[in-house]
């Protein structure tokens, strides 16, 4: 029996939506909560190179040194007085990290400041920060308008989450470790994203339900929460007083040897928008990217419930496809810490291959 073609095509598309339809709207609704269309200017980059000639007396060795004149990598960002304050990380030739300050109108061309702002000293925290340094800073504001950042200290052994504050950018004042119980004071907590809202240019640490609220760690993503900025407490399962991971590595994909905190949590209305860095497993991966391949994805999380992940993109927004972030200190990296709103766009900030610092944009929504 031969049906009638306008049946026919009725049919046909029904099949289509039926089946296609509800993946090109799950498509599309993922794409809506992410910021996209970050392009890598390719013109500029690398921003930033390592400057032999920058140099500054140790108090720890008692001497002169290039405190850049290895590598400089992963820096952290915010707007000040209409320009881009870049925090960014140094290593000498030993090795040890050290956190410069430099400064553009553009976003593109920087100042550097000719002295470290942030470094290991004869205090208290020498113990947690010598030899390895202070490294990978990430900034936000407190609603009264000062700056806390958190960093990774690192003793050559351990890497601990810990935390200084300041009024001005220049003058710092070290608080030491950020998980404080004995339980968590000499794992790898690593580093930390503290969720945030936007107001215009500036990016405020904002309480949800009561509490500041803190992705960490390297490997699994974990969380705390805090009444005062100050002192952080780290979420566990009541039953078995472990960490809540609220983040994995997933087999499989770009991210199947480790998630680690991006720059902040931005809250949004879609819900609390995570950018964070992974890496590449030795084996049930992405055979898409060589195995250790650092690059960077989004996920979102719950708005009342920091802790609940609604959704997660199944591929990086960035990764190494220049020879500056695939070829040195470390091979194939992008790693993402820095991230304004400046000028109509989103500046996105990220250390290449361990050695340089590299800027990619996207258009504000």
């Amino acid at each position: 029996m031969n049906l009638p073609y306008k049946f026919i095509s009725y049919l046909f598309f029904a099949f289509i939506s039926l089946f296609y339809l509800p993946v090109l709207s799950q498509n599309q609704s993922t794409k809506a909560w992410q910021i996209n269309g970050f392009k890598k200017q390719d013109a500029v980059n690398p921003i930033l190179t390592p400057d032999g000639q920058q140099r500054f007396f140790c108090p720890i060795l008692g001497k002169m040194v290039a405190w850049e004149n290895k590598n400089v990598l992963n820096p952290t960002a915010l707007i000040k007085n209409g320009k881009v304050h870049l925090l960014y990380r140094a290593q000498d030739s030993l090795g040890t990290s050290r956190i410069g300050l430099a400064i553009s109108e553009d976003g593109i061309h920087f100042k550097k400041m000719p002295q470290p702002i942030l470094y290991p000293e004869q205090d208290a925290f020498k113990k947690y920060e010598w030899p390895g340094g202070i490294e990978d800073p990430r900034i936000v504001q407190s609603e009264e308008g000062n700056y806390l950042i958190t960093y990774t200290s690192y003793d050559g052994k351990t890497a601990r989450l810990c935390f200084a504050t300041s009024t001005d950018l220049i003058h710092w004042k070290k608080m030491g470790p950020m998980l404080t119980d004995p339980k968590y004071m000499d794992l790898w907590s690593k580093s930390g994203a503290i969720v945030v809202k936007q107001q215009g240019s500036q990016l405020i640490a904002t309480k949800i339900n009561g509490y500041y609220w803190m992705y960490f760690g390297d490997t699994d993503l974990f969380m705390a929460q805090s009444k005062d900025l100050i002192h952080w407490n780290v979420l566990e399962d009541a039953e078995n007083k472990q960490r809540i991971s609220v983040l994995q590595p997933r087999k499989g994909f770009f991210d199947s040897r480790l998630v680690e905190p991006g720059p902040y949590a931005l809250i949004q209305k879609s819900g609390i928008l995570l950018i964070y860095n992974s890496s590449n497993a030795a084996n049930f991966n992405d055979s898409a990217f060589p195995k250790f391949t650092y690059s960077a994805a989004q996920a979102l999380f719950n708005l009342n419930k920091p802790y609940q992940l609604m959704q997660r993109s199944n591929k990086p927004f960035i990764w190494p496809n220049k020879v500056y972030e695939q070829i040195g200190e470390v091979n194939e990296v992008c790693f993402v810490e820095g991230l304004v709103p400046f000028r109509s766009q989103w500046f996105l900030y990220y250390g290449t291959a361990d050695s340089k610092i590299a800027v990619a944009t996207s258009l504000q929504k």
